[in-house]
């Protein structure tokens, strides 16, 4: 599909984002956003020109192991804090969605997109203070107006330096080498952008079903024999259409690929850059796997980040295989075009996906 074309699922994709104030989920989010780690402002201005350095730094090995984006330039980096991730993100959501223009506020959809606004502002001032860096493959880069943006959230990566114990110079490199191999795997491979705004366009279409439609057909895949998943994504198969639901696994076999990809870097890379990178990547293991109050185990189920921590584990261990077995110029291979992407049967059975596409 031309990206050109407006068609009837762009049109859907909007009308959902339109749904939701992003105006007021951005107030909402900067409201409720925990403030960061207490430090000076010697300290704050410091980690911000480090975090820049180490995002410059971490382009050259990241492109010499992996093989892309050589020779392109080194984009945008911005260091935030956390209410203004809120506002990036809130932008991105819109960007990513073909949001054009503000919400109606008017009548039942005012209130419908104040609602969602609240909502959706609440969950941004969650994530402010858990997301550590991320690569926003839709927001444009102020300096050049390419698709593309890599932001960093000082206080988180200040609080979590600070919790594991880790030398913070190597710990804000480390963790850039992983956000800035997102920025080459979108950078070598514009494809994937529009790959992810199809899939999204699906994934927040309409199908026009009406109440009765949508309990009979839950009701009959209950009854049926086909195999389904477990917790949110065997959720997600029952209340999706099939092919809301094929285009939601689409994007999980995306992510899954995309953060393996950049685990696997950050870790081959990180032993010759990163001197400490052992004691790090053990910290933070543990850190991920540690128990959790019944509040924050019940809000990460809703949003999915088991699922998310899972990705970085399953496709890890797809990339490593692959590497291992035919190296890197051939896993290569996988950035051709959506056909070459793993398929669910494949990320835990890489020799399949060697077999069918090698």
């Amino acid at each position: 599909m031309n990206s050109n074309d407006t068609t009837l699922d762009q049109v859907d994709a909007e009308s959902i984002g339109a749904r939701i104030d992003w105006g007021l989920a951005a107030a909402t989010g900067r409201r409720l956003a925990r403030p960061g780690p207490k430090t000076t402002a010697y300290t704050l201005d410091a980690a911000y020109a480090e975090l820049a350095d180490a995002a410059t730094r971490a382009e050259a090995p990241v492109r010499e192991l992996t093989g892309l984006a050589d020779g392109l330039r080194v984009p945008t980096t911005r260091i935030l804090d956390r209410k203004q991730w809120v506002d990036a993100a809130s932008r991105s959501m819109q960007s990513m969605l073909g949001v054009s223009g503000e919400a109606d506020t008017s009548g039942l959809a005012g209130l419908s997109a104040k609602a969602g606004g609240v909502q959706a502002g609440g969950l941004l001032a969650f994530l402010s203070g858990a997301i550590l860096g991320q690569y926003d493959p839709f927001t444009p880069d102020p300096d050049t107006g390419d698709p593309g943006v890599l932001m960093v959230v000082a206080p988180n990566i200040i609080a979590v330096e600070r919790s594991l114990k880790v030398v913070p110079s190597d710990f804000r490199l480390w963790v850039c080498l992983h956000e800035v191999t997102h920025r080459v795997q979108f950078s070598a491979n514009p494809w994937l952008r529009q790959y992810m705004i199809d899939n999204l366009e699906i994934l927040t279409s309409d199908a026009g079903e009406s109440t009765g439609e949508i309990i009979g057909r839950i009701t009959e895949t209950l009854r049926g024999d086909k195999p389904r998943e477990k917790g949110v994504l065997g959720a997600m198969q029952l209340l999706q259409t099939p092919e809301q639901y094929e285009a939601f696994n689409r994007m999980m076999m995306l992510g899954t690929l995309l953060e393996g990809h950049a685990d696997h870097v950050m870790d081959a890379v990180g032993p010759v850059h990163v001197p400490t990178v052992a004691n790090i990547r053990a910290a933070f293991d543990k850190r991920r796997t540690a128990p959790r109050n019944p509040i924050q185990r019940i809000i990460r189920a809703l949003i999915g980040m088991d699922a998310k921590l899972a990705q970085y584990i399953r496709g890890k261990a797809f990339v490593d295989e692959v590497v291992g077995a035919v190296g890197m110029e051939q896993f290569n291979t996988i950035w051709t075009s959506p056909e070459t992407m793993p398929r669910p049967n494949e990320i835990d059975e890489p020799r399949l996906w060697m077999q069918r596409v090698l």
